[in-house]
């Protein structure tokens, strides 16, 4: 794996950006966070008029993010204009834009952990590191969790500016399981035995449900479940672990918690429809994005929003790592954009400078220390991204492994492979393509 991470740069920075910071020409001095207006843009017009095109994936606080992009938008001779698809909608964006080598039709893109390893991998996305060097006092970067920058480096290279923390965790609904005496559940052998007592509610279309209603989804829930039985998906070699004994034992457990407690009735489900499920009360329980949960605690949206709490992910294996990855929304720049890069990080910084994300956490998981207040999740993410499986190395493998074990993994849910011939499968697909691109000899 390779974790060569930017760290030292980010505390430190490097001797050759230093020096091309010592003879850039010295950006505006940032109005100090009290003097600040929220509300406010205070990006420096550029001479000449520029558009600039932000494409990214909606939830509240990338939604609130978004908005304030617009602001930045009333600044003279910058005309900003933000266009928000679904997750698998900015994926295919981005793949068909950037791979074609011309101009990119979008300035600035919203991705995730895996984007950053796929796009900065191609070649798609502008390291940023002399421009973090270069704005690291006037924003405060500092003050950005390093980890959460080492979310978004390959090979050192730093490839977008982490904006929202989020992770999968548990809600549940207090009010069922005090009436029905059920103790959160710490495990996933504690959540098939809270179902097997929460099935007898009325109105309930499922006790629990976590999203496996694609292969993608599949595939996250193996990788939280692989890592809690001690494996990976690669060897360091790049040769496949996940159809390991351990691999096989995740999967295997994974079908046990889908049968004993979604069944057909939210086995096609996404998140987003789970998180319905809990505020109508047709769910006693969830895994669920941090990012998803605001709604179920919104009077005007939910029906339980009094009783809806929250609680870190179980482990997959007792013992083992909490079963929820810790993962970052990143803004980044497309390699090429024909927009002057030093503008758009300006532009970015803006929209996630102190003020801007002392509001955003008011909606979601924000990535500066310094913020300490913040959603009723926040205890539980905080705890399940400490004790939880970390994220995807920045091994530009990765995305084969993936894409194999999505392919594959839902056959196991459907009872058409068993565990072991779906990740035999998943791993005949991937070394035919790893070799094909130089991962394997």
């Amino acid at each position: 794996m390779k974790h060569r991470m930017m760290l030292s740069v980010l505390a430190l920075g490097l001797a050759a950006a230093a020096v091309a910071c010592a003879t850039a020409t010295p950006a505006p001095t940032q109005p100090p966070a009290a003097t600040v207006d929220p509300a406010a843009c205070h990006l420096t017009p550029p001479a000449e008029p520029v558009t600039v095109n932000v494409l990214g994936w909606s939830f509240d606080i990338m939604d609130f993010y978004a908005d304030e992009f617009k602001k930045c938008g009333e600044i003279q001779n910058v005309d900003v204009s933000v266009k928000l698809l679904d997750n698998t909608g900015v994926y295919e964006a981005v793949r068909l834009a950037l791979s074609s080598g011309g101009t990119s039709p979008y300035d600035i893109v919203h991705g995730a952990n895996t984007s950053m390893i796929e796009w900065g991998s191609q070649g798609w996305l502008l390291p940023l590191n002399d421009l973090v060097e270069k704005y690291r006092a006037q924003y405060n970067l500092d003050d950005i969790s390093a980890k959460a920058w080492e979310g978004s480096t390959i090979d050192g290279k730093i490839y977008g500016v982490p904006v929202v923390g989020n992770t999968l965790h548990l809600a549940y609904r207090a009010d069922l399981f005090e009436k029905y005496g059920v103790k959160v559940p710490t495990t996933y052998d504690e959540v098939i035995q809270a179902c097997q007592v929460l099935k007898a509610e009325p109105g309930l279309q499922a006790p629990f449900a976590m999203d496996v209603s694609a292969g993608w989804a599949w595939e996250l829930e193996f990788f939280h479940f692989i890592r809690s039985y001690g494996s990976d998906f690669l060897n360091a070699d790049n040769t496949p672990a996940f159809n390991s004994p351990e691999g096989v034992a995740a999967a295997t457990k994974m079908k046990e918690v889908v049968d004993a407690c979604m069944g057909e009735a939210h086995i096609t489900l996404g998140y987003e429809a789970n998180e319905v499920a809990m505020r109508t009360g047709t769910l006693a329980f969830t895994e669920i994005w941090s990012a998803n949960t605001n709604s179920m605690i919104d009077p005007a949206q939910s029906q339980f929003a009094s009783v809806i709490k929250f609680a870190p992910a179980p482990a997959p294996q007792p013992g083992g790592l909490l079963g929820g990855s810790a993962w970052n929304d990143y803004y980044s720049i497309p390699t090429t954009t024909a927009v002057d890069p030093d503008l758009l990080f300006r532009l970015i910084m803006e929209v996630a400078d102190v003020p801007s994300m002392q509001a955003a956490a008011k909606v979601g998981i924000v990535t500066r220390t310094s913020i300490k207040d913040g959603l009723p999740t926040l205890l539980a993410s905080s705890e399940t991204m400490a004790k939880g499986v970390g994220i995807y190395p920045p091994n530009p493998a990765i995305p084969l492994a993936r894409a194999a074990l999505g392919n594959w993994l839902p056959y196991i849910g459907t009872g058409e492979k068993t565990p072991q011939e779906a990740l035999d499968a998943a791993a005949e697909e991937y070394i035919k393509e790893a070799k094909a691109q130089g991962f394997l000899k």
